[in-house]
């Protein structure tokens, strides 16, 4: 017996579910932005964002609205990969506030970004090593040259 298949209208319940649990109003918006996340392969920036969903009929203000709004409400994480460019993505289970629990790279010459397994990097306490390190609390972001650009 396989995997039951989710339909398309039980994603769309999902979402707006979700959305409400986090304490906002289910819009068009919020849910085409988590979609779009959930569908992602690498955090995306707002005018990532924009170029996707602008077809849709969604301007960069209210796009950039309920990114705020969905990162405020704990849905979606927001990081700076050191390219000084905040990049969303949809917020991991067992997640904190500020990291998403696993490691990025990016590459220095194309800029292209992506997500890493978690397993990737291994963070293990040592003596001299501060807490959160061996909490997790922290974000694993590296930085090289992908396949392509080496």
């Amino acid at each position: 017996m396989g995997a039951k298949k989710v339909t398309a209208q039980e994603k769309l319940t999902g979402f707006q579910d979700r959305i409400r649990a986090a304490g906002l109003r289910s819009t068009a918006p919020r849910v085409a932005v988590l979609r779009k996340l959930e569908t992602a392969t690498a955090p995306m920036s707002h005018a990532d964002l924009v170029e996707e969903l602008g077809g849709e009929g969604y301007d960069r203000v209210t796009i950039y609205r309920n990114l705020t709004d969905l990162t405020e409400a704990g849905l979606v994480v927001r990081a700076d990969l050191g390219d000084h460019v905040w990049r969303f993505e949809l917020k991991r289970a067992g997640a904190t506030e500020h990291t998403n629990n696993h490691p990025h790279f990016t590459c220095t010459d194309c800029g292209t970004v992506a997500c890493l397994p978690e397993e990737s990097v291994r963070l293990t306490t040592a003596r001299g090593v501060p807490r959160a390190v061996s909490q997790r609390a922290v974000e694993v972001q590296l930085r090289g040259l992908c396949d392509r650009c080496e």
